[in-house]
């Protein structure tokens, strides 16, 4: 193979972050591999409305694939956003009608994926958490004990925009000691295996990526800034895939 000598930087949007991931969540050798003989089920979350359009190739309201979200506390968004489509759930590359993604998962066996969203990350511990305000433990709570006890492969897409400091299973020790009175959301460490845009390049390029930057202004909140070495042509194959992700809409502007 041909050394990786050429580099290249990119600013990628949240909208386009969560495109990108979606993009290689479909290409991913383990939902391949159970799209060809066995179960994808896709909970719901705002990126996982992207992993539902890039599995089927068709387009959906993607603030109704949703069930809980973060928002500002004052102003933003008047988006309706709630879980009014029904769950994505594919068995052997086909829609199981009429199945829910938790009731797909107690029938999972190891080589099924349950993709699962996730509200916080970080990337260098290899940590995933969920926010839950359900008392039963919301979608992560049903679907967990299957996908563990029956070998399935949980898949976290989540974006790097959420990666925050600190170690998530301390910050869930915490909030569980000082919280015991208390009300509002916990955090759900989760183990999985997670997906974000630097995997997504690697599965679409096979090109090496770092973050090096993050923020910014005029529609730039929340982005990211990636750097990525590969081969000339493993970043023309970048810049291609790029030009048909940028301008993706906000996701508050989704038809």
């Amino acid at each position: 193979m041909a050394a990786k000598e050429y580099q290249d930087s990119f600013v990628l949007t949240v909208a386009e972050s969560k495109r990108l991931i979606a993009k290689g969540v479909a290409r991913c050798p383990a939902v391949l591999a159970a799209l060809k003989d066995g179960i994808v089920a896709v909970g719901k979350g705002t990126t996982n409305g992207y992993v539902v359009e890039e599995l089927t190739g068709e387009p959906i309201h993607k603030p109704h694939y949703c069930t809980g979200n973060t928002r500002p506390y004052k102003g933003g968004s008047k988006t309706d956003v709630a879980n009014k489509l029904p769950d994505l759930v594919l068995r052997c590359g086909q829609r199981w009608e009429g199945v829910t993604a938790i009731e797909a998962a107690r029938e999972m066996k190891a080589g099924d994926v349950f993709i699962k969203g996730a509200n916080a990350l970080n990337y260098d511990l290899r940590q995933a958490g969920i926010l839950v305000g359900d008392p039963t433990g919301g979608t992560i709570g049903a679907v967990i004990g299957p996908v563990i006890g029956r070998r399935a492969t949980l898949l976290v897409p989540v974006g790097l925009e959420k990666n925050i400091p600190g170690d998530l299973q301390e910050a869930y020790c915490l909030l569980t000691a000082a919280s015991r009175n208390g009300s509002g959301v916990t955090l759900w460490p989760v183990d999985g295996e997670i997906f974000t845009e630097l995997e997504a390049l690697d599965v679409l390029c096979g090109v090496d990526a770092v973050p090096i930057g993050a923020g910014g202004i005029c529609g730039a909140e929340g982005s990211v800034r990636i750097a990525v070495w590969g081969t000339k042509q493993q970043l023309q194959q970048v810049n291609s895939l790029l030009e048909g992700i940028y301008g993706e809409p906000a996701f508050a502007e989704s038809p």
